[in-house]
């Protein structure tokens, strides 16, 4: 199977967890997560499934929303419930003030990698330095915060629910304790869920459940999304001539004689309806291969 499965990842599971699971329900090898989620965060994991693996990188980096839980007067090591309690005070937050905190995170800014995460250092990943008890040094990186909404607020629990729209690599739970700095009482994040990936809803998502019960009755091909849908404003150009099926499916370049229409930059490739290749004109006359998703040879089962 090629293409896009949308999961609903479920809390206590690692992104890495997803993708075992699925390869033992579909009983296919090639498949490949597009960023991890926490294990107790929930929500959508686009998962790429034999040629699609080829895009994980391109969905990895898409815009991400996410819905995310807040506490206030908590400071944890892991900037979530789940860690230990660093600071713990009475705080006395008022919804005016979050909403101004909140409104104040909006645009570019430098965020922290948290030590408790998968980025590496110097070969070793930061969280299993954290969990030796090592802190080391970490570049601030460049994020952008595209929107923000309050969601629910208690002033008496001093909890909140927001949903943010961010740019890839933006950790949400950095952003909520950087949160409570503002606020002058500390913060962490309670929850997380993923709601939206580039252009790829939870709303259109599965619980592996759900998988596993299509794949048992047939249906599961109903719910992979084609590789092509990731490109919905690219143009599209069917190849013309048989010299010109030829070249493509060796990945050599194209003519543009070769091509239903002509395109400036990037267009998708099609053979008899089916997309096999993103090509790039070169000169208007001239197109190259930029990534190609010809048919895999049939996988082994297991």
């Amino acid at each position: 199977m090629d293409g896009i499965l949308l999961i609903n990842k479920e809390a206590g599971y690692t992104s890495h967890d997803v993708v075992a699971k699925l390869r033992g329900i579909l009983r296919q090898k090639k498949i490949g997560h597009t960023g991890t989620l926490d294990p107790q965060a929930t929500g959508l994991l686009p998962i790429c499934l034999g040629n699609a693996t080829r895009v994980c990188e391109l969905l990895t980096g898409k815009e991400k929303e996410y819905v995310a839980g807040i506490r206030f007067g908590v400071v944890t090591d892991t900037q979530d419930q789940f860690g230990e309690v660093l600071q713990e005070q009475p705080s006395f937050v008022d919804k005016e003030a979050f909403l101004r905190a909140l409104a104040k995170m909006n645009g570019e800014q430098q965020q922290l990698t948290p030590m408790y995460s998968a980025r590496k250092v110097g070969g070793k990943k930061l969280c299993d330095l954290a969990r030796q008890g090592v802190s080391v040094a970490r570049e601030t990186k460049t994020i952008f915060i595209h929107e923000t909404e309050l969601l629910e607020f208690s002033k008496q629990t001093q909890e909140a629910k927001f949903r943010v729209v961010c740019s890839s690599g933006t950790y949400v739970r950095t952003l909520c304790h950087d949160l409570g700095q503002k606020l002058l009482c500390g913060a962490c994040m309670t929850s997380l869920k993923r709601t939206r990936v580039g252009s790829f809803s939870l709303a259109d998502a599965f619980l592996l459940s759900e998988i596993e019960a299509r794949m048992k009755n047939g249906t599961v091909s109903e719910v992979i999304s084609q590789v092509d849908a990731l490109f919905a404003d690219t143009k599209r150009a069917e190849v013309c001539s048989e010299e010109g099926r030829r070249l493509l499916l060796n990945g050599n370049l194209l003519r543009r004689d070769m091509l239903s229409q002509s395109v400036q930059g990037r267009v998708l490739v099609y053979d008899r309806g089916e997309f096999r290749a993103i090509y790039e004109s070169v000169d208007g006359i001239v197109y190259r291969p930029v990534k190609m998703f010809l048919p895999d040879k049939k996988e082994s089962t297991s």
